[in-house]
């Protein structure tokens, strides 16, 4: 075992490569990236959101970080499927660990989460959250278009999440309604896959139900999503009850008739001409999963998310480099 260590989340020297550790053993951090406070140099921050006060069904969602990071570990080692390439060799990522939230004084959390995201963004990096219930997505919003402005809300849900707010409720029904009157996000540009509840208004917001992501082709799907956002910076918002209750059943707000996991993976793998600034994945709630079924979906969609990331830094690294040979002969050539 030339190559094997052991507890890669602490004893790592450098922020890419891969861990080479039992999938059984060693500390639970996503996929092995070291933990650390420390983002400078990061191509992307992992950071968990234990929080989940703002349910309206079953509680629960404050445990999925810990579930994601747990079944991430069979996603490490190999070159990580579809992506062919071990995702990690130049793309630099850590585990930021997760949200210190006073679970006395609920008021409190929106503005710590956007604090907080704010200062990883500060760094240039990439934001992957964990949750957490979906209201966490909403100061996550609020810290992306900060430094973007209005966003394209790409959003993966049983749920449009658009039900009457006061601009004060900590509800995680409510809060994509907010989004669109705070001006947070762009409705025009915005698209709700999988839907399969009525809400009294859609904002505006396209919206793909269950009925028809049934019909429709993985490619259609992605098409349609890469159409709406049109070219905006996007934000993508995963909520784990997009799937059906049969590949998900580990959430607070299962219902029936949604896609299979191997179908919308699909989709997120070929969305990568969305412009994403950042992510999530939500409502992970392991008390009601059965062997890691809804984790192991959890933590795919946020290992999808670092691939199409990592084929974007690969994009760029391989344009910059035509770039300079062909600047390198021109200067030779004298132009």
């Amino acid at each position: 075992m030339p190559n094997s260590n052991i507890d890669h989340a602490f004893t790592a020297r450098a922020r890419t490569g891969a861990s080479f550790e039992p999938t059984y053993a060693g500390a639970l951090s996503f996929m092995r990236r070291k933990y650390t406070k420390d983002v400078k140099g990061a191509d992307a921050v992992v950071w968990g959101i234990p929080f989940d006060a703002a349910v309206t069904n079953r509680p629960g969602a404050r445990f999925g970080p810990q579930a994601i990071r747990r079944a991430s570990t069979i996603l490490d080692n190999d070159p990580q499927y579809p992506f062919s390439r071990d995702l990690f060799e130049h793309l630099a990522v850590v585990d930021y660990g997760d949200c210190l939230l006073d679970s006395g004084n609920h008021q409190k959390t929106p503005g710590t989460i956007e604090r907080e995201a704010a200062k990883i963004l500060k760094s240039g990096a990439f934001l992957l959250s964990l949750g957490g219930d979906h209201f966490v997505t909403w100061p996550l919003l609020k810290a992306h278009a900060a430094i973007h402005g209005p966003l394209a809300l790409v959003q993966f849900d049983a749920h449009q999440d658009t039900w009457p707010d006061d601009g004060k409720r900590i509800d995680h029904g409510s809060f994509v309604g907010r989004a669109v009157k705070e001006g947070i996000i762009d409705p025009d540009r915005s698209i709700q896959i999988g839907i399969r509840t009525h809400a009294p208004d859609t904002f505006g917001i396209k919206i793909l139900y269950g009925h028809e992501v049934e019909e429709m082709r993985a490619s259609d799907i992605a098409y349609a999503i890469v159409d709406r956002t049109g070219g905006k910076k996007a934000y993508v918002t995963f909520d784990i009850d997009c799937l059906d209750p049969a590949f998900a059943p580990g959430t607070g707000t299962p219902v029936a008739g949604g896609p299979s996991s191997a179908k919308i993976l699909s989709v997120l793998r070929q969305i990568n001409q969305v412009d994403i600034v950042g992510a999530d994945v939500v409502e992970v709630a392991p008390a009601y999963d059965h062997a890691d079924i809804t984790a192991i979906a959890g933590s795919t969609v946020a290992m999808h998310y670092l691939g199409l990331l990592a084929e974007r830094k690969a994009r760029l690294e391989e344009l910059n480099s035509g770039n300079n040979v062909v600047a390198a002969l021109n200067q030779a050539s004298g132009i």
